[in-house]
């Protein structure tokens, strides 16, 4: 979860995209208080560059990722204040997968809610149609007072047996994918393969 709130974390799109420079070092009986709120306040610009990262506009974008590399590099010979930065920057990221989460939690959950309810209202339409036509075979459209059932005639092929279907029944379809377990294989032996290359990432994880 987030250390800040989330009012701390709103971006103020009246402000200009900056990053404070942190302060000097402050005496042991005010660091605390002091490192609180200017944690905050790195917190929350942070999170309004963040923001413009899913701008409409490219130029924004740009704009937002430049501010925080400033932001950071303007650190360069401070590691102290680098490091608050980017600790600041570690709780926005923190913040937004944790809010991620939380939303993509919701998200099934409502899938699952509507499935319910679809569910439910196909149940009641079925059973409604059966008692319905049952009492009137030959009907094809019910009235009643504030609604309307009516019915159309399709056609439909159903196979209950693919297995037993001649093969001129049956459509081939075919799709082709890289193998890269293969590929992998042959270029680390030293292979040299046109269209594939091995490339060596490093990936990163926030603890």
């Amino acid at each position: 979860m987030s250390r800040f709130t989330s009012a701390a974390l709103a971006p103020d799109p009246a402000k200009p995209l900056t990053v404070p420079a942190t302060a000097a070092p402050v005496p042991a009986t005010q660091s605390l208080w002091h490192l609180g709120i200017e944690a905050q306040e790195l917190t929350a610009s942070i999170a309004r560059i963040a923001d413009q990262l899913e701008a409409e506009e490219p130029e924004q974008q740009q704009a937002a990722i430049k501010a925080l590399e400033d932001a950071l590099l303007a650190e360069e010979g401070n590691r102290e204040a680098l490091a608050r930065k980017a600790d600041a920057t570690c709780w926005v990221i923190d913040h937004l997968r944790a809010q991620g989460n939380y939303r993509q939690q919701q998200a099934k959950r409502m899938v699952e809610l509507a499935k319910c309810d679809q569910r439910r209202s196909d149940a009641l339409e079925n059973t409604l149609v059966f008692v319905l036509t049952r009492l009137q075979p030959a009907a094809t459209r019910f009235s009643f007072p504030h609604h309307e059932l009516t019915s159309r005639r399709s056609e439909a092929v159903e196979i209950s047996a693919e297995e037993e279907l001649a093969p001129e029944w049956l459509r081939i379809t075919t799709a082709t994918a890289p193998d890269k377990g293969a590929i992998k294989a042959a270029l680390k032996a030293g292979q040299q393969i046109q269209g594939a290359q091995l490339v060596s990432r490093r990936s990163w994880s926030i603890h």
